[in-house]
Protein backbone atom coordinates (compact mmCIF):
# COMPACT_ATOMS: atom_id res chain seq x y z
CA UNK A 1 0.00 0.00 0.00
CA UNK A 2 1.49 3.33 -1.10
CA UNK A 3 0.67 6.19 1.25
CA UNK A 4 0.68 9.84 0.23
CA UNK A 5 3.21 11.99 2.07
CA UNK A 6 4.75 15.45 1.94
CA UNK A 7 5.87 16.29 -1.63
CA UNK A 8 4.05 13.32 -3.18
CA UNK A 9 2.55 13.98 -6.62
CA UNK A 10 -1.24 13.79 -6.61
CA UNK A 11 -3.96 14.34 -9.17
CA UNK A 12 -7.03 15.73 -7.40
CA UNK A 13 -9.71 14.23 -9.66
CA UNK A 14 -13.31 15.53 -9.71
CA UNK A 15 -14.24 14.77 -13.32
CA UNK A 16 -12.66 14.68 -16.78
CA UNK A 17 -12.66 18.45 -17.14
CA UNK A 18 -11.90 19.34 -13.52
CA UNK A 19 -8.70 17.84 -12.15
CA UNK A 20 -5.65 19.39 -10.54
CA UNK A 21 -2.07 18.09 -10.58
CA UNK A 22 -0.12 19.08 -7.46
CA UNK A 23 2.72 18.15 -5.15
CA UNK A 24 1.49 17.78 -1.63
CA UNK A 25 2.52 20.50 0.79
CA UNK A 26 0.83 20.27 4.18
CA UNK A 27 0.37 24.05 4.46
CA UNK A 28 -1.16 24.47 1.01
CA UNK A 29 -4.84 25.00 0.23
CA UNK A 30 -6.28 24.56 -3.27
CA UNK A 31 -9.25 26.89 -3.87
CA UNK A 32 -11.62 25.52 -6.53
CA UNK A 33 -15.24 25.97 -7.63
CA UNK A 34 -16.09 22.76 -5.73
CA UNK A 35 -14.58 24.07 -2.52
CA UNK A 36 -11.26 24.20 -0.72
CA UNK A 37 -9.01 21.14 -0.88
CA UNK A 38 -6.54 20.89 2.01
CA UNK A 39 -3.27 19.23 1.01
CA UNK A 40 -2.74 18.11 4.61
CA UNK A 41 -5.90 15.98 4.43
CA UNK A 42 -4.26 13.83 1.76
CA UNK A 43 -1.17 12.97 3.81
CA UNK A 44 -1.27 9.42 5.11
CA UNK A 45 -4.04 8.34 2.77
CA UNK A 46 -3.70 5.66 0.11
CA UNK A 47 -3.78 6.57 -3.57
CA UNK A 48 -7.33 6.04 -4.78
CA UNK A 49 -8.87 7.45 -1.59
CA UNK A 50 -11.11 10.48 -1.69
CA UNK A 51 -11.35 13.78 0.13
CA UNK A 52 -14.40 15.86 0.95
CA UNK A 53 -14.21 19.60 0.32
CA UNK A 54 -15.84 22.27 2.50
CA UNK A 55 -18.71 22.29 -0.02
CA UNK A 56 -19.37 18.57 0.48
CA UNK A 57 -17.89 17.68 -2.92
CA UNK A 58 -15.37 14.90 -3.22
CA UNK A 59 -12.16 14.44 -5.19
CA UNK A 60 -10.19 11.26 -5.69
CA UNK A 61 -6.48 11.12 -4.90
CA UNK A 62 -4.99 9.65 -8.06
CA UNK A 63 -1.32 8.81 -8.64
CA UNK A 64 -0.35 10.78 -11.79
CA UNK A 65 0.86 9.02 -14.92
CA UNK A 66 3.08 10.54 -17.57
CA UNK A 67 -0.09 11.19 -19.58
CA UNK A 68 -1.35 13.43 -16.77
CA UNK A 69 1.92 15.35 -16.65
CA UNK A 70 1.99 15.91 -20.41
CA UNK A 71 -1.61 17.13 -20.49
CA UNK A 72 -0.85 19.62 -17.70
CA UNK A 73 2.40 20.97 -19.16
CA UNK A 74 3.02 24.68 -19.49
CA UNK A 75 2.90 25.31 -23.23
CA UNK A 76 5.65 27.49 -24.63
CA UNK A 77 5.20 25.87 -28.05
CA UNK A 78 2.75 23.46 -29.64
CA UNK A 79 3.21 20.18 -27.77
CA UNK A 80 3.27 16.62 -29.04
CA UNK A 81 0.22 14.92 -27.51
CA UNK A 82 0.09 11.39 -26.04
CA UNK A 83 -1.90 9.93 -28.97
CA UNK A 84 0.99 10.86 -31.28
CA UNK A 85 3.72 10.07 -28.73
CA UNK A 86 2.43 6.52 -28.41
CA UNK A 87 2.80 5.92 -32.15
CA UNK A 88 6.26 7.53 -32.24
CA UNK A 89 7.49 5.31 -29.40
CA UNK A 90 6.04 2.17 -30.97
CA UNK A 91 7.19 2.89 -34.54
CA UNK A 92 10.70 3.94 -33.56
CA UNK A 93 11.07 0.98 -31.19
CA UNK A 94 11.99 3.16 -28.22
CA UNK A 95 12.68 1.09 -25.12
CA UNK A 96 14.44 0.90 -21.77
CA UNK A 97 18.17 1.65 -21.74
CA UNK A 98 18.34 3.46 -25.08
CA UNK A 99 20.27 6.61 -25.91
CA UNK A 100 17.89 9.12 -27.49
CA UNK A 101 18.78 12.21 -29.51
CA UNK A 102 16.14 14.93 -29.69
CA UNK A 103 16.48 18.05 -31.83
CA UNK A 104 13.88 20.66 -30.91
CA UNK A 105 12.95 20.33 -27.24
CA UNK A 106 9.86 22.51 -27.48
CA UNK A 107 7.83 22.40 -24.27
CA UNK A 108 9.35 19.07 -23.24
CA UNK A 109 6.28 16.86 -23.65
CA UNK A 110 7.91 14.32 -25.96
CA UNK A 111 11.16 14.64 -24.00
CA UNK A 112 9.48 13.75 -20.71
CA UNK A 113 7.45 10.88 -22.11
CA UNK A 114 10.41 9.28 -23.88
CA UNK A 115 12.59 9.70 -20.79
CA UNK A 116 9.97 7.79 -18.77
CA UNK A 117 10.30 4.90 -21.24
CA UNK A 118 14.11 4.69 -21.49
CA UNK A 119 14.86 5.20 -17.77
CA UNK A 120 16.56 4.17 -15.56
CA UNK A 121 19.53 3.09 -17.72
CA UNK A 122 18.66 5.12 -20.80
CA UNK A 123 18.95 8.85 -21.37
CA UNK A 124 17.52 11.62 -23.56
CA UNK A 125 19.88 14.26 -24.96
CA UNK A 126 17.82 17.18 -26.20
CA UNK A 127 18.94 20.29 -28.10
CA UNK A 128 17.22 23.59 -28.80
CA UNK A 129 18.19 27.11 -29.86
CA UNK A 130 15.54 29.09 -27.95
CA UNK A 131 16.58 29.76 -24.35
CA UNK A 132 13.09 30.88 -23.30
CA UNK A 133 11.49 27.67 -24.52
CA UNK A 134 14.28 25.69 -22.90
CA UNK A 135 13.49 27.23 -19.51
CA UNK A 136 9.84 26.27 -19.87
CA UNK A 137 10.83 22.75 -20.95
CA UNK A 138 13.21 22.45 -17.99
CA UNK A 139 10.37 23.24 -15.57
CA UNK A 140 8.04 20.77 -17.27
CA UNK A 141 10.64 18.00 -17.31
CA UNK A 142 11.36 18.62 -13.62
CA UNK A 143 7.66 18.60 -12.76
CA UNK A 144 7.33 15.24 -14.51
CA UNK A 145 10.22 13.91 -12.40
CA UNK A 146 12.41 13.19 -15.42
CA UNK A 147 15.31 15.65 -14.93
CA UNK A 148 17.69 12.85 -13.93
CA UNK A 149 17.21 11.16 -17.31
CA UNK A 150 17.40 14.24 -19.55
CA UNK A 151 20.33 16.44 -20.61
CA UNK A 152 19.39 19.76 -22.19
CA UNK A 153 21.77 21.84 -24.28
CA UNK A 154 21.41 25.15 -26.11
CA UNK A 155 22.97 24.24 -29.45
CA UNK A 156 22.16 24.73 -33.11
CA UNK A 157 22.85 21.31 -34.59
CA UNK A 158 22.70 22.79 -38.12
CA UNK A 159 25.86 24.83 -37.57
CA UNK A 160 27.65 22.70 -34.97
CA UNK A 161 31.22 21.89 -36.02
CA UNK A 162 31.46 18.89 -33.73
CA UNK A 163 28.61 16.51 -33.09
CA UNK A 164 27.70 16.35 -29.38
CA UNK A 165 26.58 12.71 -29.46
CA UNK A 166 27.41 9.40 -31.07
CA UNK A 167 25.88 5.93 -31.35
CA UNK A 168 22.35 7.12 -30.56
CA UNK A 169 19.62 4.49 -30.88
CA UNK A 170 16.89 6.88 -32.02
CA UNK A 171 16.78 10.49 -33.25
CA UNK A 172 13.63 12.59 -32.82
CA UNK A 173 13.38 15.81 -34.83
CA UNK A 174 10.78 18.49 -34.07
CA UNK A 175 11.73 21.32 -36.42
CA UNK A 176 9.94 23.11 -39.24
CA UNK A 177 12.68 21.98 -41.63
CA UNK A 178 13.85 18.58 -40.34
CA UNK A 179 15.58 17.69 -43.62
CA UNK A 180 18.27 20.32 -42.94
CA UNK A 181 19.74 18.38 -39.99
CA UNK A 182 19.73 14.87 -41.50
CA UNK A 183 23.47 14.89 -42.36
CA UNK A 184 24.26 15.73 -38.72
CA UNK A 185 21.71 13.25 -37.39
CA UNK A 186 23.24 10.49 -39.50
CA UNK A 187 26.63 11.09 -37.87
CA UNK A 188 25.12 10.72 -34.40
CA UNK A 189 23.06 7.58 -35.07
CA UNK A 190 24.30 4.00 -34.85
CA UNK A 191 23.84 1.72 -37.85
CA UNK A 192 20.15 0.88 -38.35
CA UNK A 193 19.28 3.60 -35.83
CA UNK A 194 15.86 5.14 -36.32
CA UNK A 195 14.92 8.72 -37.09
CA UNK A 196 11.42 10.11 -36.57
CA UNK A 197 10.51 13.66 -37.60
CA UNK A 198 7.40 15.63 -36.69
CA UNK A 199 6.02 16.70 -40.10
CA UNK A 200 2.43 18.01 -40.15
CA UNK A 201 2.26 18.99 -43.86
CA UNK A 202 2.65 17.09 -47.12
CA UNK A 203 5.15 19.65 -48.40
CA UNK A 204 7.39 18.95 -45.41
CA UNK A 205 6.98 15.20 -45.90
CA UNK A 206 8.03 15.40 -49.53
CA UNK A 207 11.18 17.39 -48.74
CA UNK A 208 11.99 15.08 -45.83
CA UNK A 209 11.59 11.94 -47.96
CA UNK A 210 13.95 13.24 -50.64
CA UNK A 211 16.53 14.17 -47.99
CA UNK A 212 16.23 10.77 -46.30
CA UNK A 213 17.12 9.02 -49.57
CA UNK A 214 19.97 11.46 -50.23
CA UNK A 215 21.40 10.76 -46.76
CA UNK A 216 21.17 6.96 -47.11
CA UNK A 217 18.21 6.10 -44.90
CA UNK A 218 16.06 3.08 -45.69
CA UNK A 219 12.72 1.58 -44.50
CA UNK A 220 11.22 5.02 -45.17
CA UNK A 221 7.65 5.30 -43.91
CA UNK A 222 6.54 8.95 -44.09
CA UNK A 223 8.19 10.54 -41.04
CA UNK A 224 10.24 7.46 -40.15
CA UNK A 225 13.40 5.82 -41.51
CA UNK A 226 16.53 3.90 -40.48
CA UNK A 227 20.18 4.60 -41.08
CA UNK A 228 21.68 2.31 -43.73
CA UNK A 229 24.82 2.04 -45.86
CA UNK A 230 23.98 2.14 -49.57
CA UNK A 231 27.57 1.51 -50.69
CA UNK A 232 27.51 4.29 -53.22
CA UNK A 233 29.38 7.56 -53.71
CA UNK A 234 27.53 10.46 -52.17
CA UNK A 235 25.81 12.65 -54.70
CA UNK A 236 22.66 14.69 -54.90
CA UNK A 237 19.67 12.89 -56.34
CA UNK A 238 17.07 15.60 -55.94
CA UNK A 239 16.34 15.65 -59.67
CA UNK A 240 15.81 11.91 -59.75
CA UNK A 241 13.46 12.10 -56.77
CA UNK A 242 11.61 15.23 -57.85
CA UNK A 243 8.45 13.43 -58.91
CA UNK A 244 6.21 11.22 -56.80
CA UNK A 245 6.98 8.02 -58.71
CA UNK A 246 10.72 8.36 -58.05
CA UNK A 247 10.07 9.01 -54.39
CA UNK A 248 7.73 6.04 -54.15
CA UNK A 249 10.31 3.82 -55.75
CA UNK A 250 12.87 4.75 -53.12
CA UNK A 251 10.40 4.25 -50.26
CA UNK A 252 9.00 0.93 -51.41
CA UNK A 253 12.11 -0.96 -52.45
CA UNK A 254 12.26 -4.37 -50.81
CA UNK A 255 15.61 -5.41 -52.22
CA UNK A 256 18.97 -3.67 -52.16
CA UNK A 257 18.81 0.13 -52.37
CA UNK A 258 19.68 1.88 -55.64
CA UNK A 259 23.36 1.97 -56.47
CA UNK A 260 24.41 -0.75 -53.99
CA UNK A 261 27.42 -2.68 -55.21
CA UNK A 262 27.85 -6.41 -54.70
Amino acid sequence: MVKIKQNSPVLFYFNQSKKWLVRISKKELLHTHIGVIKHADAIGKEYGSRLITNKDKYVYLIKPTMYDYVMKLQHGTQIVYPKDIGYIIARAGIGSGQKILEIGTGSGSLTSFVASVVKPRGHVYTFDVDENFMKIAEKNIKKAGMSKYVTQQNLDIKTAKKMPLEEADVALIDLGDPWTVLPQVRKMLKGSGAVFAICPTMNQLEKLTIALVENEFTDIDLCYARKAFFGRTHKKISEAASNSESIKGEIDFETEPPGKTT
